[in-house]
């Protein structure tokens, strides 16, 4: 006959503990209640010869399955070591626009190039930015054009950056190129700011949601939803709901946090291929609310960079190879490209990207007016001042109801589990009877 080891509480409310032999958990439950006790768990033990139970092999069970996930979380920090190196190594934004003001502001008031960067060297505070321009000074010491020297390091100066900088040396204005580059960094890196705020709220209450509601799951619920096993009784459904997702995560956790990882590796994977990343970049622009969004950002990074470009005087085929890079979104990036190979044929830039259907009828048609009154650049300015607004507002405006929304989703399932509990615990008598 199976041995149970059984703990709960007797008639006076103080907790009980014992071992006793029974045919079921069932048959245990029932015969410990006509004594007075009320069970809460109840685990099979199985005594042998070399005095090892069933609980014990849980717990060895239980230590593999921690040594299997030690294992894939040991890799997956190696994976994570390596993304924050490449992020030290990196050099933010921010610095860039400041260092590229100071340099225009610098070489404005007449300072050599030589001398400006020597300055700019002696007040940077990050080491990789000091060594970045070191290593541009001394090329720039040995002859090397400032743009050829900033092209060696991509990670600190993008294409647009070079090609800017190429412009103004070819044209003689550098630092008029210098400071105008420099607002359109720090307008870039508000608009990211604004953006990344604005999601910043959302995340980091869906953590704490997720982790509050993991923690019922594996330590409240299974508690309490144990004095409800095996009485013969039916369940409401949410109780049964409640229940079978707690021993999913109590007994199968380490099953879903492999099966999580397996998913994020594989949805990575399927990004990095063309078909995949063109099939999300699709599906986020076609999304009710997000999709107007990335749509607005990116019309309004495609219209500033264009501009920029353009009134530093690269060349229109040159500035539109490099504003698709810069979109981040492969469907529109395929629609400049198109774009471009209809201006290498000699059409004007309004008609491909309104044929698109992917560009508003308004930017198009700003686009056209600029191209036949030759203010092109003013009219992509506009463009892009007036969907930055546009952006603000709908961000201010997702934060204001995203706020009530994360806590009515928060507090509904906090109903569920509460009412789940308590439906069964109010039918307590006729459970004990």
């Amino acid at each position: 006959m199976p041995v149970f080891r059984w703990k709960g509480y007797d008639d006076k409310g103080k907790v009980a503990t014992g071992v006793r032999d029974a045919d079921s958990p069932r048959t245990l439950r029932q015969v410990l209640r006509k004594e007075g006790f009320l069970l809460t768990e109840v685990s099979e033990t199985q005594v042998g010869a070399k005095g090892r139970n069933r609980s014990s092999d849980g717990h060895l069970d239980l230590l593999g399955k921690g040594l299997w996930v030690a294992v894939l979380v040991f890799f997956r920090l190696g994976f994570v070591a390596q993304a924050f190196a490449e992020y030290r190594r990196s050099v933010k934004p921010i610095e860039v626009a400041v260092l590229t003001r100071q340099l225009g502001t610098l070489l404005r008031a007449g300072v050599q190039l030589s001398e400006s960067l020597a300055a700019l060297i002696d007040q940077a505070e990050d080491q990789n930015l000091k060594q970045v321009l070191s290593d541009v000074k001394v090329q720039v010491n040995e002859g090397l054009p400032l743009a050829s020297a900033m092209a060696r390091h991509p990670g600190c100066f993008s294409d647009l950056y070079v090609n800017m900088v190429t412009a103004g040396e070819t044209a003689g204005n550098l630092e008029a190129v210098l400071l105008r580059l420099a607002d359109f960094l720090e307008s870039q890196n508000r608009l990211r700011a604004k953006v990344m705020s604005a999601l910043m709220y959302p995340i980091i209450m869906s953590v704490l949601a997720v982790g509050i509601l993991t923690l019922l799951m594996t330590t409240v619920v299974p508690k309490v939803t144990a004095i409800f096993a095996d009485t013969g009784r039916a369940l409401p459904l949410n109780t049964q709901i409640l229940i079978f997702v707690s021993t999913l995560i109590s007994d199968y956790l380490w099953l879903l946090v492999i099966v999580g990882i397996g998913l994020a590796l594989g949805f990575r994977y399927w990004l990095r291929t063309p078909k995949g990343r063109l099939s999300w970049d699709a599906f986020k622009l076609r999304l009710p609310v997000f999709g107007g969004l990335e749509r607005k950002v990116a019309v309004s990074r495609f219209s500033k960079t264009l501009a920029t470009m353009l009134a530093s005087g690269v060349q229109l085929l040159r500035a539109m190879e490099i504003v698709k890079n810069v979109l981040g979104n492969t469907v529109l990036m395929n629609v400049i490209e198109q774009a471009r190979e209809s201006i290498r044929e000699g059409e004007s830039i309004a008609a491909p990207l309104k044929r698109s259907g992917q560009f508003p009828a308004i930017v198009c048609h700003m686009i056209a007016v600029g191209e036949r009154s030759g203010q092109l650049e003013q009219m992509l300015e506009n463009v892009s001042g007036a969907y930055d607004l546009e952006v603000e507002t709908q961000l201010e405006r997702l934060t204001a109801l995203l706020s009530p929304l994360m806590i009515l989703g928060m507090g509904g399932a906090v109903f569920f589990v509460v009412t789940s509990i308590m439906l069964p615990i109010m039918q307590m008598n006729d459970f004990v009877q």
